[in-house]
């Protein structure tokens, strides 16, 4: 295995670590709030995916094939967490609108008990959209054993076909654009709603605040698009080996976006931030040596 493989498998590991200390700091009292059941999710949908596109990327740096089976259940995987980051983008930017706009009438399924409804229904969507992306090629690959056939797992050997692509490229399409309408509708009209209620000034503030944040967010996710500009500068200005343009582009925009994400709102957060503190000064204290015959 050359360098750029064994740093990938390295930071990549860093990285799902890194989001299970975050789902680590999480306790019931958490649970109980809609906004951080959402971040959860979050969490769970990134660290998937991590480590889906992680696992794809070197088997595909190091030559390894798969059986087609497992190949597509784990390319459908990276595909429907990756299509279930925009969707809740939007769902935590509509949760800051309706906590804002109905603080005391919220509505049932924004409730902590009935967010589930929410997110299972983000997931089927997801799902059902890949489901339907790969029918479309069933009539290219039906003369291929999925089960002993092997293959190098690539989403290509996949979507084999031309309406797959353009179907693939019509969804994503269609999630950006209507998550970016839903961030923009939520912060203008926390914007509106807040210049009305002085009361809630400050809470309409940090609303905004994470909306935009949001926004930013969404801004992560589309630089895993930019990858074939990237690399045809990269090869009319440079002589960088095709592993090593292909290690730079997958650790810049596709996982080190998807990495600083929930890191950057999870931390931005007051109680996840005394979550960790508390948690870092435990094992300090643990580490440090004690005086227990000493009195304080």
């Amino acid at each position: 295995l050359n360098s750029p493989k064994n740093a990938l498998y390295f930071l990549g590991c860093i990285l799902v670590g890194v989001l299970t200390l975050n789902l680590f700091l999480f306790n019931r009292h958490y649970l109980d709030s809609t906004r951080y059941i959402l971040f959860t999710y979050m969490l769970i949908n990134d660290t998937f995916q991590l480590s889906s596109s992680v696992l794809l990327f070197f088997f595909v740096m190091g030559k390894m094939k798969l059986s087609m089976i497992y190949c597509a259940s784990l390319v459908f995987l990276s595909s429907v967490t990756f299509q279930n980051t925009p969707l809740i983008l939007a769902t935590m930017s509509l949760e800051r609108y309706v906590a804002i706009l109905y603080p005391l009438q919220r509505p049932a399924v924004w409730r902590s008990d009935r967010i589930w409804v929410i997110i299972l229904s983000m997931l089927l969507t997801t799902s059902i959209s890949n489901i339907v992306n790969y029918s479309i090629g069933v009539s290219d690959s039906a003369a291929v054993d999925i089960l002993s056939t092997p293959v190098l797992c690539k989403v290509t050997v996949i979507n084999t076909s031309q309406i797959q692509i353009l179907f693939q490229v019509g969804v994503y399409i269609f999630l950006f654009a209507l998550v970016t309408v839903v961030i923009l509708f939520t912060y203008l009209r926390i914007l509106l709603e807040t210049r009305k209620m002085r009361q809630s000034k400050v809470s309409g503030s940090k609303a905004m605040h994470t909306v935009l944040l949001h926004g930013f967010q969404l801004l992560l996710c589309i630089l895993a698009f930019i990858n074939p500009i990237t690399e045809t500068l990269i090869v009319l200005h440079s002589n960088w080996l095709p592993e090593d343009i292909a290690f730079f582009n997958y650790f810049c925009f596709i996982l080190t976006p998807r990495f600083l994400s929930p890191l950057i709102y999870g931390f931005r957060d007051q109680n996840l931030r005394g979550s960790l503190r508390k948690t870092i000064l435990c094992c300090t204290d643990r580490v440090r040596p004690g005086k227990r015959g000493l009195p304080a």
